[in-house]
């Protein structure tokens, strides 16, 4: 199925309220992706960096902890903040930042740590919580790790609750819904998409 076929049908069952086999965005504006995301992996609170500023050991900063801010702290320019951001986006703005004091700072930042990458599997599995996640995640695999379902699941009614953050900067909450029986078809691929940060499956 390609996307524009699938984007198509996602529209008209809109329109004629009949639910799609697999997963249908309840916000017709919201693109559920099934890969892991393009620009990279986004830093986020718990996670743990390292920043170096070349030829300035003085600025260069080892093993930084993410605070639950969202925030680290750089010698000189104060609180910057980290989450949401890629290591090259980071390095970027701690460089304009350092560009007040030093000309062309060439700055760097790896991941030494990443501990910002949790999900949690909620309702009617046998191991319900919060799972740390050191690599992609499925959502057949999230129900996988929670121990599969107990006996009362309803398992084409499990939603996937994520926080978004609009193009006009504000905080949303959407709901994927997704049928079990669509996750184990032919066309399961399509439907099974990879889980982000922060995102909570429940299964009634």
């Amino acid at each position: 199925m390609t996307n524009r076929l699938y984007r198509w049908i996602i529209a008209l069952s809109l329109f004629s309220s009949v639910m799609l086999p697999g997963c249908v965005v309840e916000d017709p504006q919201v693109v559920v992706p099934t890969g892991p995301p393009q620009e990279g992996f986004r830093l986020g609170p718990e996670d743990i960096i390292d920043v170096v500023v070349w030829r300035n050991p003085d600025l260069t900063r080892e093993s930084v902890v993410i605070r639950p801010d969202g925030k680290i702290s750089m010698p000189l320019i104060g609180d910057v903040q980290a989450s949401g951001l890629t290591a090259e986006e980071l390095a970027q703005s701690i460089s304009e930042r350092y560009k007040a004091f030093k000309e062309n700072p060439a700055v760097s930042v790896s991941v030494k740590e990443i501990n910002s990458y949790s999900i949690f599997v909620l309702g009617e599995v046998k191991t319900p919580g919060k799972y740390p996640l050191k690599s992609y995640t499925t959502v057949l695999q999230a129900i996988s790790m929670a121990g599969g379902f107990t006996e009362f699941a309803s398992r084409n009614a499990i939603q996937v609750v994520r926080k978004i953050t609009t193009k006009e900067g504000k905080h949303k909450e959407i709901r994927i819904p997704v049928q079990y029986d669509a996750l184990l078809s032919e066309s399961g691929a399509d439907y099974n998409f990879i889980l982000r940060p922060g995102d909570t499956i429940v299964v009634p």
